[in-house]
């Protein structure tokens, strides 16, 4: 089943022949670059920006062909001689795609989600031997979690949102969530029925909490947001959405299913509201049941004051009853046909996107809409055994999906070797309704090899051969084979990435970053609580990380995976010493647990100096970019409060403690680590040796307060990085080989 997007490419196809016209009109017209003489099927500027600007000195050497996407789909081939390659492709993203291909399998560099090895391309681009050719083998590439706007950094700017859309075109993605700016919608559509500006900006949550609230399982926390705030995130939004649809990507926009303010029967007669409650502490907004004679009229406001700002899709993500919403007397097939409806009556033909996740959507709710026009994006393909996707969701088409991390966590690892032979399984299976793979992780940024493994599934016709596709990595990674390289990866992929099925699809968190306690397992409540693989092999990967060739040190790829790999290996020592400290204080060893927590304490203060020294382990940047947002010093304030909780405390102290929603995005960057991490550590371990010594209890200690202090603080951090990575995780190697 091809995946096309007619009003899309009928726009395209006009502009491009407008412009051809007007060009040959023209004395002394050159002939059009990148396009046949014909007329190319799309516009493929577009995909020779992305092209310059994530390869400025090499891009002259592409040629970027544009051709028509046939019935089986989106695909490119790639051939040519040294230093001029042509790639063709169905879309400005394919084209990027088989750019992607070609520096993967023919010049061998990495650019990676992060990371790169470009540096390491020749002055002249190598040739092709014959041509490369790829076709997608299904027709959705989908990426982003409904969390990514939280736990991503929701104060990011159009220049980082472009990168990582261009990132993903490389590795072949094709539909993105546009999650910026979505409260734009619900404030104007809203204002026509009953309420006032003020009333709704008090209702809306600070950005950095806004994707629960589109989720409806909370309201309000973070503000009130500003009017210059709100108007300033639906311009990016809409730069976000625009940019997706110039390289032919669908940009996944939020549906509106009956999210309202309290109060909303009182101002609009007729109308019928279901109270949802509360979600981990929170109170939840109310439901409008979408039977009612209200819902449609709301419904077509929102879409109107949507498309007004956004522009055009044919696909949007949105959930009914997340986690524990309720239903009441509302019959909810009937209500997902109204909503399916409504959505149809303002985009004919749209896709509405569900996330496969716990009990949704269920049966009742699929009973009720054409379900042919549904994506399920699963958030637990790997996560769970004996999952049989068309029996529980009668044949919907449906997205493998991986949340490779909770939370945005630093931790490595992924289950990797499930994703190889399971996608293919479900794929080639009997009246299979599998048509897309969905990369859902709650926080990107990380894990590059698991972005660049998961995306392609996409693009190979049969199973990958987990141990070679490693080492082919590993090849690539850094510019050029390495036998250390090799080794590294071959000891990462048995360990973090080695996860097999069953409970999780993330690694263990850190107990650096966890609440202090003497039998602490895990830093997040709903993280495993112990290792999912052997902790030496990422001591082993770092032995052999160091030894790679001085050559291939300088990229950026190399850099940060010692970095991560290093600090990977310091994090899981943790789990060997706390129960030594445990069994040094219960057996009342002074010197025994001064020892241990001393190396405890140097351990968690190498850990700071390591992540110090790259960027992607900087809270600096996080909370400068939250405070660049605001208009005057309040509203940078309440920004920067919303920035700094949603790592912390998250909510107040009941979602925190009693809801334990605390450290549930706990990472280890600098900042926290020195300023939120090691001190509660110092705190609780002062307080045991003083009881040791006393002969008492350990003092009780409000951790809340003193984290809580902290999401309110305004301490500023470094924005720039400080230290030689290859030195600090030397440093980190032989600290490792004296415990």
């Amino acid at each position: 089943m091809a995946h096309r997007h007619p009003f899309r490419r009928c726009r395209d196809a006009l502009a491009v022949a407008v412009l051809a016209l007007v060009a040959a009109a023209l004395p002394g017209a050159p002939a059009p670059s990148d396009a046949s003489a014909a007329g190319p099927a799309f516009d493929p500027a577009p995909a020779r920006a992305g092209l310059e600007r994530l390869l400025p000195a090499r891009a002259a050497q592409f040629t970027l062909v544009p051709v028509e996407e046939s019935d089986s789909g989106d695909h490119f081939s790639v051939s040519g001689t040294a230093g001029a390659i042509e790639v063709r492709g169905t879309s400005p993203a394919t084209l990027l795609a088989g750019v992607g291909w070609y520096l993967e399998r023919v010049a061998g560099v990495d650019i990676g989600w992060p990371g790169g090895s470009v540096d390491r391309l020749p002055a002249v681009l190598p040739a092709v031997s014959g041509t490369l050719t790829k076709s997608a083998t299904v027709p959705h590439r989908y990426a982003l979690n409904d969390t990514d706007g939280g736990y991503s950094g929701a104060y990011r700017d159009f220049a980082s949102y472009r990168h990582d859309i261009d990132l993903m075109a490389l590795h072949g993605v094709n539909e993105v969530f546009v999650q910026t700016g979505a409260e734009y919608p619900y404030y104007r559509a809203l204002q026509e029925f009953g309420y006032d500006a003020a009333e709704l900006r008090a209702w809306v949550p600070g950005p950095a909490h806004q994707s629960w609230w589109l989720l409806q399982n909370m309201s309000g926390f973070g503000g009130p947001v500003s009017e210059q705030l709100i108007e300033a995130r639906a311009a990016l939004g809409g730069r976000v959405a625009e940019h997706l649809r110039s390289l032919g990507m669908t940009p996944v926009l939020p549906g509106f299913f009956g999210t309202v303010p309290p109060g909303f029967t009182a101002r609009n007669p007729g109308a019928v509201t279901v109270p949802q409650g509360t979600w981990v502490g929170f109170a939840r907004s109310d439901w409008l049941d979408p039977n009612g004679p209200v819902f449609g009229a709301l419904a077509a406001a929102y879409y109107r004051h949507q498309q007004d700002r956004f522009g055009d899709s044919d696909m949007f993500k949105m959930d009914l009853l997340h986690e524990g919403g309720t239903a009441g007397s509302v019959d909810v097939a009937r209500a997902s046909g109204a909503v399916q409806r409504a959505l149809d009556a303002a985009r004919p033909g749209a896709t509405w996107v569900l996330l496969g996740w716990q009990q949704n959507p269920s049966a009742t709710l699929l009973s009720g809409v054409d379900r042919r026009r549904l994506l399920i994006v699963d958030g637990l393909s790997d996560r769970y055994e004996d999952l049989d996707r068309e029996t529980q969701w009668g044949g919907t088409p449906y997205a493998f999906g991986t949340i490779p991390n909770f939370g945005g966590h630093t931790t490595l690892g992924a289950n990797t070797a499930v994703w190889v032979d399971r996608f293919q399984t479900w794929l080639s299976k009997p009246d299979s309704a599998l048509r897309g793979i969905a990369y859902l992780p709650e926080g990107t940024g990380g894990n590059p090899v698991a972005f660049d493994l998961f995306t392609e599934l996409a693009w190979q016709a049969g199973p990958i051969d987990h141990r070679a596709w490693f080492a082919a990595y590993a090849a690539r990674r850094y510019g050029g084979a390495d036998p250390h390289a090799a080794a590294a990866w071959e000891q990462l992929r048995l360990g973090p990435y080695s996860g097999a099925s069953g409970l999780w699809s993330e690694p263990q968190d850190s107990l650096f970053t966890a609440r202090p306690g003497l039998t602490a397992a895990t830093a997040a409540r709903w993280s495993p609580t112990t290792m999912r693989y052997e902790a030496g092999t990422v001591e082993r990967a770092l032995s052999e990380l160091l030894r790679v060739a001085p050559e291939l040190r300088t990229s950026d790829a190399y850099r940060y995976d010692l970095v991560d790999v290093a600090r990977q290996a310091l994090s899981n020592r943790a789990r060997v010493l706390l129960p030594r400290i445990k069994s040094a204080y219960e057996a009342g060893d002074l010197t025994g647990f001064r020892t241990l927590v001393r190396e405890w304490n140097a351990d968690e203060e190498l850990l700071g100096r390591l992540v110090s020294a790259d960027r992607r382990f900087l809270i600096g940047p996080w909370l400068a970019d939250a405070r660049a947002w605001g208009a005057d010093p309040a509203e940078r304030d309440r920004l920067e409060y919303d920035a700094r909780s949603i790592l912390t405390t998250w909510g107040d102290r009941v979602q925190s403690e009693n809801a334990g929603l605390r450290d549930y995005a706990n990472r280890e960057w600098d900042g926290l680590l020195r300023d939120v991490y090691a001190p509660r550590w110092a705190a609780y371990f002062a307080g045991l040796d003083t009881a040791l010594v006393r002969g008492t209890a350990p003092a009780p200690v409000d951790w809340f307060a003193l984290d809580d202090a902290w999401a309110r603080g305004h301490r500023s951090y470094p924005t720039a990085p400080v230290g030689d990575p290859v030195a600090l995780a030397g440093e980190v190697s032989a600290a490792l080989a004296l415990s």
